[in-house]
């Protein structure tokens, strides 16, 4: 991060959300998420027929529903919770001495987007970037996507700066300890169950078997946290949520487990999504409200959900000390 490199900015990406809680921004939202080829693997004529007949003309309304739940007066959470992220970004940046290193945000779907953003970091003399998608763990449908809307931006400049791209950070150690450290003054505050559940967002299991490393990493992120805490085998678990669609996911789901818990005697859970950088629909809508009802029907007795690192000094500053450090490679 020299000078004579020249100016070197982040551009922290992630997935995005619609403008209001709405059935017509639903639309657009979802027209524009579930249309990406890495998001939905099916071939695009058969596919334009099932999002355009089907899919569009009921999901907005009920995911407009779910979002009205969570929306909040300054917005999305997700876009307010990261916007909230960048700033603490740049003061541990700044508090660090490396404040030279310009920070942005951008939304894969939906606004500021990807190419609105890089134009901003390149019109303020940026021609060092590093994209850095807030997902820890690898996904081709998260993680790739954002590459290919960095390189679609990118298609039509004619000065293409310096790029650099955080694939995954799901062992980074100041991710790691970030997660460890809110789960323990969670756990402070408001005492421990007897059983912490690891959720992950779920994948198709024909991702997994194609190659995509996403759920090998989500049993490594969960076993390094599990490890740092000093849990004891048989105390906590891995899960996944939020399936869609008729396909077989990857295993086992979330909501089958919760319904099973109280079955096998265990009657008090916690839950953290170490997969999300910030809260969203998914964690304040599905985890904490919708599968707390699912649990507690079973026969649960107490559910509760960790917040996600969202803006917090700890999860700031490794973002930050990754930046610095994946910027700085091979100076």
């Amino acid at each position: 991060m020299s000078e004579s490199k020249g100016k070197a900015g982040a551009l922290l990406v992630n997935l995005g959300t619609p403008e209001a809680p709405t059935a017509s921004a639903l639309r657009r939202y979802l027209a524009e998420f579930l249309w990406d080829p890495r998001v939905v693997e099916i071939p695009r004529p058969i596919w334009w027929f099932i999002l355009h007949l089907f899919v569009l003309r009921v999901r907005p309304r009920k995911s407009a529903k779910a979002y009205r739940t969570i929306w909040t007066d300054k917005g999305s959470p997700l876009l307010v919770l990261t916007e909230e992220l960048g700033e603490a970004v740049r003061v541990a940046l700044g508090t660090s001495g490396q404040g030279g290193v310009m920070v942005e945000i951008g939304m894969r779907y939906g606004r500021p987007s990807i190419a609105a953003q890089l134009e901003k970091l390149q019109a303020a003399g940026v021609d060092r970037i590093l994209i850095v998608p807030l997902y820890p763990q690898y996904a081709a449908a998260t993680t790739a996507s954002t590459f290919d809307a960095v390189g679609k931006a990118l298609q039509n400049w004619r000065h293409v700066p310096e790029l650099r791209f955080i694939s995954d950070y799901h062992d980074d150690g100041g991710y790691v300890g970030a997660v460890s450290a809110s789960i323990e003054q969670f756990w402070k505050a408001h005492g421990k169950a007897s059983l912490l559940l690891f959720s992950f967002h779920g994948l198709p299991e024909r991702c997994r078997l194609a190659g995509d490393p996403y759920a090998e990493q989500c049993l490594h992120s969960a076993r390094l946290i599990a490890d740092q805490l000093g849990l004891e085998q048989g105390s906590w678990r891995v899960v996944f949520q939020s399936r869609f669609g008729p396909a077989e996911w990857i295993k086992p789901y979330c909501v089958d487990v919760l319904k099973d818990l109280p079955g096998e005697g265990v009657r008090e859970v916690d839950v953290v999504c170490p997969g999300f950088a910030v809260d969203c629909l998914e964690t304040l809508e599905e985890i904490a409200i919708a599968n707390r009802q699912v649990f507690l029907a079973a026969g649960g007795e107490r559910y509760r959900y960790i917040p996600a690192l969202n803006g917090t000094a700890e999860h700031a500053r490794a973002i930050g000390n990754l930046i610095v450090r994946k910027l700085g490679e091979g100076d």
